[in-house]
């Protein structure tokens, strides 16, 4: 005779998938194809460390460094994670470059826009089974394995930074699984970041000169990302949402 007993209510069935989300992604390495394993669910850096809210992962973007019609950040990105983007509008874009220009002044900008990795991500907040989830550490990600292919974490986003896989993928990074029927989105290169590494974007912008990206710790206030932060004028987009991004432009 079974010692569970059966969920009653709604908050109960709440708290029950809740938990049974938390444990597995609490699993540092998950198979889900041969050959195809989900790395760094719940750990940064080391496996016996667990993620902590005392970081926040953080970029910022220098808009004065980054140069017109430069996409070596946007190439890093799609090589890292085998994104073959296209030209079309449902094609899978994790970053994608963006050109600004005030009509009244002529003065023009190029800037890198991704997923902003939000404080109060909304992604999460309309996912109906919490395939969309934000870490401890600020890094917003999507669990393919229980992601429905709703979409509506992609209207949402007031950023256009998710995309949805509508055809069979064959060609994979096997630490960053990708499968059709699956939302997906810059993960800020979490895989990297949990080995200690920089995210892909960051180490091309640097190894062409620009250096027009940092990451780093926004908590820890003798980070560069954190002194920059502090020292000079940055923003957010669609600050007035109130979502508090996690990525930071300053030059805009």
């Amino acid at each position: 005779m079974s010692d569970k007993q059966p969920l009653n209510s709604s908050k109960e069935v709440d708290e029950h998938r809740r938990n049974f989300i938390g444990a597995s992604a609490a699993l540092a390495g998950l198979t889900v194809a041969p050959g195809v394993v989900v790395y760094g669910l719940a750990h940064a850096k080391p496996d016996s460390e667990p993620v902590s809210n005392k970081v926040r992962w953080g970029l910022l973007v220098d808009a004065t460094k980054c140069a017109e019609g430069c996409t070596d950040c946007v190439t890093a990105c799609h090589t890292e994670a085998h994104v073959q983007a296209g030209a079309l509008e449902t094609d899978p874009h994790w970053i994608r470059k963006v050109e600004l220009k005030d009509m009244r002044t002529g003065r023009s900008e190029s800037l890198p826009v991704m997923c902003q990795h939000c404080e109060k991500p909304p992604c999460v907040d309309v996912c109906p089974t919490g395939a969309s989830f934000k870490r401890a550490d600020g890094i917003v990600l999507v669990d393919r394995h229980i992601c429905i292919g709703c979409r509506y974490c992609v209207m949402a986003c007031p950023y256009k930074a998710r995309s949805f896989i509508h055809e069979t993928l064959t060609d994979q990074n096997p630490d960053i699984p990708r499968g059709k029927g699956c939302v997906e989105a810059c993960t800020m290169c979490v895989h990297r970041v949990d080995r200690g590494q920089q995210p892909a974007c960051v180490e091309a912008c640097s190894k062409a000169g620009h250096n027009a990206i940092i990451f780093g710790d926004l908590n820890d206030p003798n980070s560069d990302i954190a002194k920059r932060v502090a020292g000079h004028p940055t923003s957010q987009l669609r600050a007035d949402l109130a979502l508090n991004p996690g990525v930071r432009y300053e030059g805009l």
